[in-house]
């Protein structure tokens, strides 16, 4: 379960994070749900080489809501500056 975990897990937190951080996304609720799964996924990856995560073990919904606002805030940067450009 680990992968399809990690995209379930990061669906939810994609939509928690949108109701965190309300606004115009660039890209809409698509987007943020997809970024929510992103960010899941880096937030497993950066727990086990951290060591938070032993090998195999998915993010917490917690981290997995983190990573989604990071990247949203990232992502947020990069699409706000190419539509000003």
């Amino acid at each position: 379960m680990g992968i399809i975990g990690t995209i379930i897990i990061g669906l939810l937190a994609g939509i928690v994070a949108k109701f965190l951080m309300p606004g115009r996304d660039p890209g809409g609720f698509i987007i943020t749900i997809l970024l929510g799964i992103a960010g899941a996924f880096v937030a497993t990856y950066l727990g086990q080489a951290v060591g938070w995560y032993r090998a195999g073990e998915g993010a917490g919904f917690i981290g997995a809501v983190v990573g989604a606002i990071i990247i949203l805030l990232i992502y947020r940067l990069i699409a706000g500056r190419s539509r000003t450009v």
